[in-house]
């Protein structure tokens, strides 16, 4: 089966590779970036800009080759591709949480961004908090990794 995707636009950023670029947006400082929309789906950002985040799907497409164990940043071991958040995988599709300023015509005037400047937007959705903590979740690895270095400290 193949599956193919268009782009509903492009991201703008200050990055323009992979060195010194933020691994999640929290540690990006505040950088600003912006999305370009395609001229066709403009229409579709109507109400977006009462969410103070958004939450963009991506192709990542400076990823290159997979290995099913890699070595997470917060972490010491090898671990499985799939309990991590590396971006070399089998379906490059990355998924991040950013804030909003504004909307102009076609562009989403966007914060904490921790993205490629040209990477293909493949879908916005809004970020609901409600929807998206779940009381009681575990960590898996990253908990663990989380509690050895505790004890080193």
């Amino acid at each position: 089966m193949r599956i193919e995707y268009q782009p509903i636009g492009v991201v703008r950023s200050p990055f323009s590779s992979t060195d010194g670029m933020p691994n999640q947006p929290h540690q990006s400082g505040g950088a600003r970036g912006t999305v370009e929309m395609v001229a066709e789906y403009v229409d579709g950002l109507c109400d977006l800009d009462g969410f103070s985040h958004i939450i963009l799907l991506c192709h990542f497409h400076q990823s290159r080759d997979h290995s099913l164990k890699v070595l997470p940043s917060l972490d010491s071991e090898l671990r499985g591709l799939f309990a991590t958040r590396s971006p070399n995988r089998p379906n490059p599709i990355g998924l991040s949480v950013v804030r909003l300023e504004k909307i102009v015509a076609h562009k989403l005037f966007i914060m904490d961004i921790d993205i490629l400047d040209g990477t293909p937007v493949l879908d916005i959705k809004p970020y609901i908090g409600e929807f998206s903590q779940i009381a009681g979740a575990r960590f898996g690895c990253l908990q663990r990794a989380r509690d050895e270095r505790e004890i080193s400290k």
